[in-house]
């Protein structure tokens, strides 16, 4: 089993790794089909299936899909270009990627919101249509977003394909036991074995330029929100109150009249800077998911700006521990909160950055396996109940909270020797269970919850 920290941490756009960045990369390999099609192809059409139609207003499914299949990409949009490319399509009612000439494309026929038809691989299904002169369907394919920008076609879920693909890894754990195990055997740290994992793939270099810019890209964004006053979009009203709160915290520092909980604020603070600039639709992320962007950077900034001892140098550490316990998540449960609710993106990003603070501060294997147990333990149960289907409301604040956990589990961790009574593996096997037993109202559907109890308008 091998998740790259480079899909673990995927740079795009806001507000959602799941609704957003993976439609818009289905589109773009579904454009990849059609150009290999035996046929005359003049039109497209897609549909939005499950979560992805119940949501996929408030999470900009349509806005992905219409850029995606314009020849927008996430890691290289730009917001001017793609409203420039969403304003054209709307207007000709056409699309015109590259290789494929004009195809037939008007979103208010085109693009159909199907909430009584759920696919059956995974709630955020999608499907796409070629259709030729007649307007008669001659190609159908469809795609699941399974969480944190990951695409699988049906047939790839169907084989039970994953990101192991490629040369074989030197640690090839399947579960943290197996990565305990492997650590004692070779003496090597979990972000040793991760990185020798990687070097499979891409040489050292290659990594540590790509991890630079991973976060790079965090801190831009986190620096961005704490700098950015204003409404976020949607017709919540909800305004963004990171630059508030940052703002009041620096005039207080070195007065000697906060309490010491006040720490607190800065790494909420943190944590919602992100997760504002992902419900505006900014760059960001994937950490593991969009809407669960700012625990890990929100840690990491914690720990440079407030841990005496923090440098910059180890934050490639912290990042690829983050992504071994992310990946372990992501292969034995699920990153999706329209699988298994908050718990599987909070939840996980809270882990992987209790993880990743333990490392850094010279935790052993087993107290980080220890600090990324009790973070994803706390959050077990967790729904996801968007109001009005937006990344806004509880999300922004929630990540403040798993900011909280996760330094919280990572300094309990350093308090004791490894042991415990509860292992991950247990832990992530309950996240899986609990996901599967959780009502569909609570999994990203707007359908229950605060959804539904909260006045939205």
């Amino acid at each position: 089993m091998f998740v790259s920290v480079f899909e673990m941490f995927k740079v795009g756009i806001g507000p959602s790794s799941s609704h957003t960045m993976g439609p818009m990369v289905a589109a773009a390999r579904y454009l990849e089909r059609v150009r290999g099609l035996p046929f005359d192809v003049t039109g497209l059409r897609a549909r939005l299936h499950g979560s992805l139609a119940f949501t996929g207003v408030g999470h900009a499914t349509d806005r992905a899909v219409i850029l995606g299949l314009a020849g927008l990409v996430p890691e290289t949009y730009e917001a001017e270009a793609g409203e420039a490319a969403l304003a054209d399509v709307k207007a000709r009612g056409v699309v015109e990627p590259e290789g494929l000439g004009v195809l037939r494309f008007a979103p208010a026929n085109d693009l159909i919101f199907d909430y009584d038809a759920p696919l059956p691989g995974h709630p955020n299904g999608l499907a796409f249509e070629s259709l030729d002169a007649q307007g008669d369907v001659i190609d159908r394919e469809v795609y699941y977003s399974v969480g944190g920008g990951f695409v699988l076609s049906e047939a790839e879920l169907a084989a039970g394909a994953d990101t192991a693909q490629g040369a074989p890894v030197p640690f090839a754990f399947k579960s943290a036991q197996e990565m305990l195990d492997m650590a004692a055997e070779s003496g090597l740290s979990i972000a040793a074995m991760k990185m020798a994992n990687e070097r499979t793939r891409r040489s050292a270099a290659e990594i540590e330029r790509g991890l630079a810019r991973i976060w790079e890209v965090m801190d831009g964004c986190l620096q961005r929100g704490l700098e950015s006053d204003g409404v976020l979009p949607g017709g919540l009203k909800v305004k963004r109150r990171a630059a508030g709160i940052w703002r009041a915290l620096q005039a207080e520092r070195g007065m000697n009249l906060t309490a010491p909980h006040t720490i607190n604020d800065w790494m909420s603070c943190y944590a919602m800077a992100v997760n504002e600039e992902n419900a505006a639709g900014g760059q960001v992320v994937t950490a593991p998911t969009n809407g669960a962007a700012g625990v890990v950077p929100a840690v990491i900034r914690y720990w440079l700006d407030h841990v005496p001892g923090a440098v910059p140098s180890r934050v490639g550490e912290f990042l690829l521990t983050a992504a071994a316990v992310g990946g372990l998540i992501k292969h034995n449960a699920s990153i999706s909160g329209a699988e298994a609710g908050c718990q599987a993106e909070v939840g996980s990003a809270a882990a992987m950055a209790a993880a990743g603070l333990c490392a850094v501060m010279g935790g052993t294997a087993e107290q980080v396996e220890n600090a990324a147990e009790i973070a994803l333990e706390h959050h077990l149960g967790m729904t996801c109940d968007p109001v009005r289907g937006l990344v806004q409301v509880p999300c922004i604040e929630r990540n403040g909270l798993g900011t909280i956990k996760a330094v919280s589990a990572a300094s309990l961790a350093m308090r004791g020797d490894g042991s415990h009574l509860v292992p991950l593996d247990a832990c992530i096997k309950t996240l899986l269970e609990t996901g599967r037993d959780m009502s569909e109202k609570y999994k990203e559907t707007a359908l229950g919850g605060l959804a539904v109890n909260v006045p939205n308008c």
